[in-house]
């Protein structure tokens, strides 16, 4: 189970860990009603390296990005839930609207991200490359999303 950690102490947490010589992935996201497109994301970007960091976006960034009836689940519900998962070793909550400071901040060696995107396509990309990292294109097909999931509750399917 991992830990949900403030930024500074996952950068010395994450610092510890290259010291002693082990890989570091990123994964980020909204992770609202958890659902087994995310585990799948989170599990593939665990096998990327030798541990896992994963960044929570925040409440107010989540509205800006879904609308006004989202999170469902708050920021600090969502980043405990990430931790429980056994692929996520640390967990972040951020609140800018890019992972860029984070990336540039953590420099981990392979940023993850889901399957709707290309390694061409990854906004992060440049930022990535030019600390001297690689992306990486992680999880099974984008055939799940919270959208479809609260929608299945409220109409009673599923």
């Amino acid at each position: 189970m991992g830990a949900v950690m403030t930024r500074d102490a996952l950068a010395s947490w994450v610092e510890a860990r290259r010291r002693a010589g082990r890989t570091i992935a990123f994964a980020n996201g909204v992770f609202d009603m958890l659902h087994v497109g995310h585990v799948r994301y989170l599990e593939g970007a665990r096998q990327e390296a030798d541990v896992l960091v994963v960044a929570v976006n925040d409440d107010a960034t989540v509205r800006m990005l879904k609308g006004p009836d989202r999170p469902v689940l708050p920021a600090a519900d969502r980043a405990e839930l990430v931790a429980a998962l056994r692929c996520a070793d640390a967990v972040v909550i951020f609140p800018e609207p890019t992972v860029t400071p984070l990336l540039e901040l953590l420099r981990p060696d392979v940023h993850c991200k889901g399957t709707d995107y290309t390694v061409d396509s990854v906004p992060e990309r440049e930022t990535v490359r030019a600390y001297g990292g690689r992306t990486a294109i992680v999880g099974d097909p984008k055939d799940h999303s919270t959208r479809d999931l609260l929608r299945a509750i409220r109409e009673g399917q599923g």
